[in-house]
């Protein structure tokens, strides 16, 4: 089976099939807003990904309340279904004390025969963070194996220990099959570690981390403010012989005043160092553009790359300004210069 860390989409209008409930539920349980008039129609999402199970159903997942899912037939029509967690797993209110239950930036796999759902759990803008994983052994919410078991917390950062932020993970399966997790926001940037073979936990003996990306700072890093250091939203795809590491730059989620452009480098190795096209480490404030903002679409980014049909595409949500500035699903094919370098054109 293939799998695909975030949603595609050709370029045509999204329905929203209207599910069996009412506005209240959606505004509480999904964090999701839809307008009958707005200019563009795809849905609204914030960090989307997409798995397609065997029966061709594909299931997306996005930031939400209880983590926000959707089923479609065709990548047209989205079905808004139960939300995963109908309340947060206990752990983490211990961990994150002021955690309401909406949940960050989740990532679906398929592997041997298990979903595998990492999310992630914080307080906004500190690094008390931590990424949790939940499983499920079927992706249809009509099956009687449906049940998603939460397997508790995988990663976590804590003030004045860590210099880093768990959050938008990322889970990456090199060439020998060893399973890595990338993850990280703002602070000190972009991180990588080895989970044990159950991806339950980190592995040990030893741990093994890595900084894959950060970004200059105008002032001393201090671990109550992230200050400038605007770097999140890593995505690690395998294509041509190198690892290429997708970052999103400065700020998301202030509308039309978004500022979020997509970055990128690689490695022949997932562990780094990861190389722009000007030769600059990312773990010393390298990237390359993969793709800005324009007059439309002011922001762009929190992107994953996926492969449909032979095809690359990468798929990101955009501030749309004809429509107060919602976030909006995108979804661009790549086009790979000669070099092998990714080439995107908003549109």
């Amino acid at each position: 089976m293939k799998t695909y860390s975030t949603n595609i989409l050709v370029n045509r209008a999204v329905k929203l099939v209207k599910p069996k409930f009412t506005i209240s539920f959606l505004f509480m349980f999904l964090g999701l807003t839809f307008s009958c008039a707005q200019k563009n129609t795809s849905p609204v999402v914030h960090d989307p990904v997409l798995i397609q199970q065997e029966n061709g159903t594909f299931n997306l997942f996005c930031t939400g309340w209880g983590i926000t899912m959707m089923t479609s037939p065709n990548l047209i029509d989205w079905k808004i279904e139960k939300p995963v967690f109908n309340k947060p797993p206990a752990w983490t209110q211990n961990e994150v004390t002021d955690f309401k239950g909406h949940f960050w930036a989740p990532d679906i796999s398929f592997f041997k025969g298990t979903y595998y759902l990492f999310y992630s759990v914080s307080s906004f803008a500190k690094n008390t963070s931590c990424i949790g994983l939940v499983t499920n052994k079927t992706l249809d919410p009509k099956s009687a194996d449906y049940n998603w078991e939460d397997k508790g917390l995988v990663v976590q950062s804590v003030p004045g220990r860590d210099m880093w932020n768990a959050i938008d993970p990322n889970l990456i399966r090199d060439d020998s099959n060893t399973s890595w997790l990338v993850f990280g926001s703002f602070w000190n940037g972009i991180k990588l570690v080895k989970l044990d073979s159950s991806l339950t936990a980190i592995a040990k003996t030893p741990e093994e981390w890595y900084t894959l990306a950060t970004r200059p700072r105008s002032f001393e890093l201090d671990d109550k403010d992230p200050g400038d250091g605007a770097i999140e939203a890593p995505f690690i795809f395998k294509s041509g012989g190198y690892y290429y590491l997708f970052v999103s730059f400065d700020y998301c989620c202030r509308g039309i005043k978004s500022t979020y452009k997509i970055m990128v480098g690689r490695s022949k190795d997932v562990v780094g160092p990861y190389i722009d096209k000007e030769g600059k480490r990312m773990d010393k404030g390298g990237g390359s553009l993969v793709l800005e903002g324009n007059a439309d679409w002011p922001g762009v980014g929190h992107n994953a790359v996926c492969t449909i049909n032979s095809k690359d595409f990468l798929v990101f949500h955009a501030y749309d300004a004809s429509d107060d500035g919602k976030p909006k699903l995108k979804i661009i094919e790549i086009k790979w210069d000669p070099l092998g370098w990714p080439v995107v054109e908003l549109n």
